[in-house]
């Protein structure tokens, strides 16, 4: 939602992941441990497509927002894959990551599990529905842990927990507003 908010507002091209094209994520969804490998190896192929498209920008073109990182799509990958299967997705993983450059800048929104749940819930996707909070909480602490660390761009660390992007435009308003006053580096902040 918020990358769809920004892309609109900032009159620039979208880069979404497609989860209806996945054929494996509700089978994922239903049976996570045996579908795990097929969901994240096609996501995996559809993010480098999209970023191979990316490639050679118009320089006077329109800026892009995109949903979704590669640097971050091993965090799934860990959660979900035995250890031979994860090792199998990293070799995969480096050998067709794209030599793209690093984003301007990558918005990490964090919120409680209990929120997390709430608004999986409320997006009503049914396939969705059989998420548990367990597997929420092991994915929510795993970003913590790949943001902690992550340098590559400036990141706003944004507390979301009282953030409506989609129904309330000042709270768009106020990001915006945030994140460009950052100078750079790493920033906190709550609305």
């Amino acid at each position: 939602t918020l990358a769809t908010r920004l892309a609109e507002r900032m009159g620039a091209t979208l880069v979404a992941e497609d989860a209806k094209a996945n054929p494996f994520l509700p089978l994922f969804y239903r049976d996570m441990r045996r579908y795990a490998l097929q969901a994240q190896l096609f996501f995996l192929f559809q993010r480098v497509a999209q970023l191979e498209a990316l490639k050679q920008p118009d320089l006077f073109g329109k800026p892009t927002v995109a949903d979704f990182s590669l640097a971050k799509d091993p965090i799934f990958a860990r959660l979900t894959l035995d250890d031979a299967e994860y090792q199998l997705y990293a070799k995969i993983h480096e050998h067709v990551r794209p030599q793209a450059p690093a984003p301007d800048l990558v918005i990490y929104l964090q919120a409680s599990v209990e929120t997390l749940v709430h608004r999986v819930r409320k997006r009503g996707d049914a396939m969705e529905q059989g998420v548990g909070e367990d597997y929420l909480r092991a994915l929510s602490e795993a970003y913590t842990r790949h943001f902690h660390a992550y340098d590559e761009s400036p990141l706003p660390i944004v507390n979301s927990e009282q953030l409506d992007f989609a129904g309330k435009p000042a709270h768009l308003d106020l990001l915006l507003e945030r994140v460009e006053q950052m100078r750079g580096g790493r920033e906190f902040f709550n609305a």
